[in-house]
């Protein structure tokens, strides 16, 4: 059975931060979320494996960092509430994004964590790239021209380590990009491609 996050157990918690450890609870009342929003420091919820769009409204609204690594879906609706979240948000386990979600977390100011996504639209890579703050997308092992173009207009740190290759095309845009730029996990790249990146500053 499900360990479930009350409204009374949250106001425990925002009397005291020792009396639970929030990460051991898979569901949260919509209450409890509303209680939680108030709360400023570190939230992890990375045990939640489902998000009702009232809770994400609620939890859109606290300052500070948010883990919720353990939920694997997310409405559009409740990604857009997410996207107005300022501070950390790690959504780690989410494997695929729409459009219409990345739209509204590129709103969000902070640093934000997407290493589960194995897939980038290019309509979504163009919205990441108006997102400010850092932006981890390790879990790509891919990443079209248009896409590469669209994120090199990112402003902050870029994380995309699993990538093993980058066309010239992608190198030369990305080389463009201010920020840092994480590439460890290329295994090959052409003279063009390496001069592009060479002017990354």
């Amino acid at each position: 059975m499900s360990k479930v996050l009350t409204k009374e157990i949250a106001q425990e918690f925002l009397a005291d931060e020792d009396s639970h450890d929030l990460y051991e609870f898979e569901v949260i009342d919509d209450a409890a979320a509303e209680s939680l929003s108030k709360h400023k420091g570190e939230l992890y919820l990375e045990g939640l494996t489902k998000l009702s769009d009232a809770a994400a409204k609620s939890l859109g609204k606290h300052k500070g960092e948010l883990h919720l690594e353990g939920l694997t879906k997310l409405s559009d609706t409740a990604a857009e509430f997410l996207g107005k979240h300022k501070g950390y948000l790690y959504l780690y386990g989410l494997t695929k994004l729409s459009d219409a979600a990345a739209e509204s977390l590129s709103k969000h100011k902070g640093e934000l964590g997407l290493r589960g996504l194995t897939k980038l639209s290019d309509t979504a890579a163009e919205s990441l790239g108006k997102h400010e703050g850092d932006l981890y997308l390790e879990g790509l092992t891919k990443l079209s021209d248009a896409a590469a173009e669209s994120l090199s207009k990112h402003k902050g740190d870029i994380y995309l380590s699993f990538l093993t290759k980058l066309s010239d095309a992608a190198a030369e845009s990305l080389g463009k990009h201010k920020g840092y730029l994480d590439l460890d996990g290329l295994t090959k790249l052409s003279d063009a491609a390496a001069e592009s990146l060479s002017k990354h500053k």
